[in-house]
């Protein structure tokens, strides 16, 4: 099972496995229209809308559950709770948490966090808490050199796709794309890449 918006690709090559059930689960109504878009051609994986902290799958239903970026919220130990819930006993986590490099992370910083509903531990804490809610450590590896990338990436295809875009569009889609500049400017300009951190864990149930 895959946990977040943007996780189509991640979900697609996971088919490739072959698992005898793939589920992808996204929060918005918005996001769940961009993913079954994508994913229309893929039978074998099912979209569904649910609260990450909140599903609707059965006790030990999973076993493996891949989370990028959707646990490091404000609702983080309840999403963890219910991932324990739906996970298999040896089940896997694979989970992609945005952490904060430093103690002191400045105002512009946190401003990003609070609006977009983040809340991230610090990068020297991270394997702490999964170990306190139960989980056993497999892996862990800090990615925050992939940031970079990602944010060139985002703010390249917005100037280029914000030209396709009509006055509706724009004006619908405005809050967004004001959001991903904005990021992308803190993370490359203006020194968000010496707090914004990303780190990969990989842990049993």
């Amino acid at each position: 099972m895959v946990i977040g918006a943007g996780s189509e690709e991640i979900t697609k090559r996971l088919k490739q496995e072959n698992p005898p059930s793939l589920f992808l689960i996204v929060e918005e109504q918005e996001s769940l229209l961009v993913s079954r878009l994508s994913l229309k051609d893929e039978k074998e994986i099912t979209v569904r809308l649910m609260d990450f902290e909140n599903t609707d799958f059965d006790l030990e239903q999973f076993d493996i559950v891949y989370a990028q970026a959707s646990i490091s919220t404000i609702k983080r130990n309840k999403i963890i709770k219910e991932i324990k819930r739906i996970l298999k006993p040896g089940g896997i986590l694979c989970a992609g948490e945005i952490v904060s490099k430093t103690v002191d992370v400045p105002g512009f910083v946190k401003d990003i966090w609070e609006h977009s509903g983040i809340s991230p531990l610090n990068e020297t804490e991270l394997g702490k808490y999964y170990t306190s809610k139960g989980f056993e450590i497999q892996y862990e590896d800090d990615l925050s050199y992939t940031l970079k990338d990602f944010y060139s990436t985002g703010s390249s295809l917005l100037k280029q796709r914000i030209k396709d875009l009509s006055e509706k569009e724009k004006s619908y889609y405005k809050k967004l794309l004001n959001q991903v500049s904005h990021e992308s400017n803190v993370y490359l300009k203006l020194g968000g890449d010496k707090h914004i951190g990303f780190r990969v864990i990989i842990a049993k149930r």
